[in-house]
């Protein structure tokens, strides 16, 4: 789940969030796990990971994106962990789920019914003995216009363009140039309105995990036991958004499509190790 490049999120929390240690900043800036922690966060990816899998399995025409959330819910909670999103800020669902224009934190709904040539993104995390495990994909239903399949495999090469730039002593913005340069390079834009973020204890902590070159964010070094959550999210045609009156959808400004994929990884002193890697289940 992505974070406002400038904004974060609001202060302001809702009576069930009040002390709850999954929207509870850290206040000890850029944390490393240790052993012990990264043990869990393993845990925490394979569950979130497990999810995403078997969502890209089952989703076909005529399924609505509230049947993939309980799906997703059942899951989670049946591997042990409770679901990172529902409740985080009022967000009502254990998925988001973002259909064709919409870019980021779709709510699902009985009424979102998903059609041959939807292009779907799905977000979800999972909280596991303290820890968050967080990942995105986006699925084709069905078959999709050329334009689409291209911007889907667009987006996730430029998310392992980003992950191959992982490594203690690389920077945030060996990340993001990456990113950008494989999405500018075919066409397409990076949404700047959004980052990535490390991820642990808390959903979201500390430093922004930027998908672009920007002197405005801290270009931080990477250190061995950081864990990250890359997520680019990737415009077919305009870069700019909005969001939509539920005050969660956000849509692209020119109602095109929108692709994105995210993996939690753990910073190595030789590289990187994803922790919700799906293909490793």
């Amino acid at each position: 789940m992505n974070i406002l490049t400038k904004l974060l999120f609001p202060e302001t929390k809702t009576p069930e969030q009040v002390g709850s240690p999954r929207v509870q900043k850290s206040r000890r800036g850029i944390e490393t796990k240790s052993a012990a922690e990264i043990v869990i966060m393993r845990q925490a990816g394979k569950i979130a990971a497990t999810v995403l899998k078997e969502i890209a399995e089952i989703a076909q025409p005529g399924m609505t994106t509230a049947d993939l959330d309980v799906y997703a819910e059942k899951r989670i909670r049946a591997m042990g962990a409770t679901p990172s999103f529902k409740g985080y800020y009022g967000f009502p669902a254990s998925i988001c789920a973002s259909v064709d224009n919409e870019v980021v934190h779709g709510i699902p709904s009985p009424k979102k019914r998903l059609k041959a040539g939807s292009v779907l993104k799905v977000d979800t995390g999972a909280y596991y003995q303290g820890y968050h495990g967080d990942s995105c994909i986006t699925i084709a239903i069905g078959s999709v216009s050329p334009k689409a399949e291209k911007l889907i495999r667009v987006a996730e090469e430029a998310l392992y363009k980003g992950i191959n730039q992982v490594k203690a002593g690389n920077y945030l913005l060996d990340i993001a140039g990456a990113i950008e340069d494989h999405v500018q390079a075919n066409g397409f834009q990076v949404v700047e309105d959004f980052t990535g973020h490390g991820v642990g204890r808390n959903l979201h902590e500390e430093p922004s995990v930027f998908n672009f070159r920007t002197n405005q964010l801290p270009n931080v070094k990477l250190r061995a036991g950081m864990t990250l959550a890359i997520e680019p999210i990737v415009n077919a045609r305009s870069k700019h958004t909005r969001t939509l009156r539920d005050r969660w959808t956000v849509v692209t400004m020119d109602n095109a499509l929108s692709a994105q994929f995210e993996h939690t990884v753990l910073v190595t002193a030789t590289g990187y190790e994803i922790l919700t890697d799906r293909n490793n289940l």
